[in-house]
Order: structure tokens, then C-alpha cells, then sequence
């Protein structure tokens, strides 16, 4: 499918054309701006390549802009149609929206109104095929829970999965709360030679100290009371699979004694039993703690923190990787709607921009709860502001994340500003490849006032290259 790109002005009356066509150069220098001079040659042009925005007279000779605008909508719906007319009435205007029409202008057209205009369809069209592009990448991905997202970060994040898969060294996945550790651990797992077994995994946290011994090694009948059975921990039924020790900083230094012996032999004791058990266990270990600094309290073992740490993988914050938002909501808002068995709902654009802006302290997690909000207060198919302002409303964030208090207009203004230029300046980049000319001359911004905004976020173009 060829992309759509520029605008194009579409009017029986050529010098009329012309004048608007040398009016947008002047203020779209980048773009592609064309003309036509009846519908059926515009017909023709977008057939051939599809535009942004196209502006169209009205009344026209054979095909009028109404017929015209209807089948260029069945051609290229994304397109932002603006009709063009010295007939301007409220009625012809609320008759040619209706039909699907962006914008309405009247001759004599101003420049000011004309620019604003074409600025705001060109943005708009770019955001519906943006959505078109994040809706297939959801369908190719499918629901099998494969790590989402295109950026520089989530690229690396990637590679080293690959890598580290290929292995069958311990790996320590390191990340915030939220960012995704155990889907990593998944994928790890999915790509080594143990996907045939199982991935075992065990919420260290959640286990009291006197039981994870047992829960790990399993026990004897008799071993302590209530003990009236063996029971096989979950060593042995990981055994010859994966087990992740999930959240491994909050064991006791009780329990890091014994399964430091067992990562150093190999071998598994039930509690209560008088004799070892081999065990071919792949680990995988997480944690949201700083484990140099628990060595440095004492309260995680050095030598444990080395077996553990052969290899690292780094999940980065969802603030690292701003750009990955609008297909992480897609790719939420698509599993949301699947889990409910409720019709596919699309996030409109400005809800979009909206949540690309909004700071995520819970990270991942924290807007797959908040898209599954939307998912369910939405009634219609698309998800707009009056939805995302109506949860905000509810108490939108998520389970143990605090929500951010109010600031001075002027500071809250600014963080929301800052975080959506991160967001744009790292997309660019990774477009650019790090090219800082092309991207200043994508952006319409000049090089220097583009490298002193990556002066000021401290964004290094170099590792886009």
C-alpha cells in the first residue's frame, strides 16, 4: 500500500487552484502539494498515490465535491477532505460534515485560516494512519504476550532476551515495579531450549519465610506438623525446565543459605529428608531492589548475589521508552476488549496524545489497568477525552501507586510538556536514525533549536545511530 503524503487542491477554476497550491508551499515547503482541476482527474491522483488533505471546491462541473468527497472516502478513508466554496451556508456545511468532511472554508479563503486548516488535517490524517500502522502490528503480534514496543530501549531489550535465551547461564532481570519482569522471564523461557518444559514461578514476597523452604524444596511426610504427606517443591517440578524466583531480594537469609547450596551442587534436600535429589532447573531470578545495596546492609548474601548475576537483563521504565505508549495502549485496549468479549474500540487521537503526555510512576502495569478502565467505561466504539477524563475522575490510578498531587498550573503545564517533547524527540530520532539535520528538518524546527532541546532532556543522538 503506497503512503499518502501532502495535500492536494482540487478546483474547476485553475488559477484559483494555483493561488491556494503557491500559499501552502509557502508555508508547507516539505510537503506535496498538487492540483487538480475536476474530480475525476483528482480521482485519478489519489488512486496513483493517496494525500493527507485534500481541499475541493464545491460546486464543480460533472463531479461536484459531494460525489467527489464520497469516493475518495471509499478510497483513502484516512484522508482529512476540506470543501472549498463562495456558496458558504450553514446548511451545505452541515450537510458536507456529515458526509465525512474535515473542515469547511469559504471564499474568499484568508491564508491565516487556510494555514490553520491544512495544519490540523495534515496532524490529523497522520494520526489515523499511525493507528492503522499500531492496529496491524497488534493483529501480527496476536495475543501471545510477546514483549511490545519499537523503541531504541525496548529494541535493546529485545536483543538481550535473544541473547541470553540462547544460554543456559542463571539470568538476573532487573526492572521497577511494573515494567514487565516476568513477561521477560516468559519470554526467555519461550526462546530457549527448555520451551518444551515448564516455566515454574514463585512469588518470593508472598511466601512466609517458614513456608518457602518447603514451597522451594518440598517435604517429607513428618517433617513438621501438619506435614502428613511428601510434597514435591518446586525445584523438582520445574526439573528440567525454568523456575523464576521472582522478586528474589526479599528472601531470608535462612532460606539464601540453602539455595545458594543448591545452585552450587545442583542437588534439591526436602525438609525432613535424609538424602539429596539431582535436580536440572534453569533459573531465573528478578528484583526491584538495589541487591549491592542489601549486600551493604547485610541482608542478602554476596556470594548468592554471584551466582544469581551471570547474566543481566535491564528492563527499562516506561518513562525511558515514551514513544512505545501508543501501541502499548492499542495493544491493552485490543486484549481489554478481547477479555470482556466486547466489540474492538479505537482510542481517538486526542485521548491518544493525551496519555503519551500523562506521567506513569506505575509504569507498564499502570496503563494496562488504565486502558482496562477505558475498555470498560467506553459504551461506544471510540475511546475519547470525555472516557479518559471520566476515570481520571474515578480514581485512575493503580493499586499502590499514590496518586500525584496537585501542582501550580505552571509546573504541572510543564511536566506535561516535557513529557510529551521526550516522547516526540526520541520518535524522531529513531526515525532519523540519530540523523539530527533530517529530524530538524522533519520537525520544522532549526538544527540549533533542535540541539539545544537535546541538550536540555540530556538525549544523546549518537545511540539512535
Amino acid at each position: 500500500m503506497i503512503e499518502a503524503s501532502g495535500i492536494l487542491v482540487v478546483d474547476d477554476e485553475k488559477d484559483f487552484a494555483h493561488g491556494i497550491a503557491r500559499l501552502l508551499r509557502s508555508r508547507f515547503p516539505e510537503e506535496r502539494i498538487a492540483t487538480a482541476n475536476s474530480g475525476a482527474q483528482a480521482l485519478d491522483m489519489i488512486r496513483e498515490q493517496p494525500f493527507h488533505v485534500m481541499l475541493t471546491d464545491l460546486n464543480m462541473p460533472g463531479m461536484d465535491g459531494m460525489e467527489l468527497m464520497r469516493r475518495v472516502l471509499d478510497i483513502a478513508p484516512q484522508t482529512s477532505l476540506v470543501m472549498l466554496t463562495a456558496y458558504g451556508t450553514i446548511e451545505s456545511a452541515v450537510e458536507t460534515l456529515k458526509l465525512g468532511a474535515y473542515d469547511f472554508l469559504t471564499k474568499p479563503i484568508e491564508p491565516d485560516q487556510l494555514f490553520k486548516v491544512a495544519g490540523k488535517g495534515l496532524e490529523r490524517s497522520r494520526l489515523l494512519g499511525e493507528n492503522s500502522r499500531l492496529r496491524a502490528i497488534v493483529a501480527r503480534q496476536g495475543a501471545d504476550g510477546s514483549l511490545v514496543g519499537e523503541s531504541l530501549a525496548v529494541r535493546r531489550l529485545k536483543e538481550a532476551v535473544a541473547a541470553v535465551a540462547a544460554s543456559e547461564y542463571t539470568v538476573l532481570i532487573r526492572g521497577e515495579s511494573g515494567t514487565g519482569k516476568e513477561l521477560v522471564a516468559r519470554t526467555i523461557h519461550r526462546l530457549s531450549a527448555r520451551r518444551d518444559r515448564e516455566l515454574v514461578t514463585v512469588n518470593c514476597p508472598a511466601i512466609p519465610d517458614q513456608l518457602l523452604e518447603s514451597e522451594l524444596f518440598g517435604h517429607v511426610k513428618g517433617a513438621f506438623t501438619g506435614a502428613d504427606r511428601d510434597r514435591k517443591g518446586l525445584f523438582l517440578n520445574a526439573d528440567r525446565g525454568t523456575l523464576l524466583l521472582d522478586e528474589i531480594g526479599d528472601i531470608s537469609l535462612d532460606v539464601q543459605t540453602k539455595l545458594l547450596r543448591c545452585l552450587q551442587e545442583g542437588e534439591i534436600r526436602p525438609v525432613g529428608a535424609s538424602r539429596n535429589h539431582a535436580v536440572d532447573v534453569r533459573i531465573l531470578a528478578s528484583t526491584n531492589q538495589s541487591l549491592e545495596q542489601r549486600m551493604e546492609e547485610h541482608t542478602f548474601r554476596e556470594d548468592l548475589y554471584y551466582r544469581l548475576n551471570v547474566l543481566t537483563v535491564q528492563v527499562p521504565p516506561l518513562r525511558d521508552r515514551m514513544e512505545d505508549i501508543p501501541l502499548l495502549a492499542h495493544t491493552f485496549m485490543a486484549r481489554s476488549c478481547e477479555e470482556m468479549n466486547a466489540c474492538p474500540k479505537e482510542i481517538a487521537p486526542e485521548a491518544l496524545a493525551y496519555l503519551c503526555a500523562k506521567p506513569w510512576p506505575g509504569n507498564v502495569r499502570e496503563l494496562q489497568n488504565f486502558i482496562r478502565r477505558l475498555a470498560v467505561f467506553a459504551s461506544g466504539e471510540t475511546v475519547d477525552m470525555a472516557i479518559v477524563r471520566l476515570v481520571e475522575s474515578q480514581g485512575g490510578a493503580s493499586p499502590g501507586v499514590e496518586a500525584s498531587p496537585v501542582s501550580a498550573y505552571k509546573d504541572a503545564k510543564d511536566a506535561v510538556l516535557d513529557g510529551f517533547t521526550r516522547a516526540y524527540v526520541n520518535r524522531l530520532l529513531i526515525s532519523t536514525s540519530g540523523n539530527v539535520s533530517e529530524a530538524a528538518r522533519i520537525s520544522s524546527l532549526s538544527r540549533v533549536a533542535l540541539q539545544k532541546m537535546l541538550k536540555r532532556l540530556e538525549i544523546n543522538a549518537d545511540k539512535y545511530r
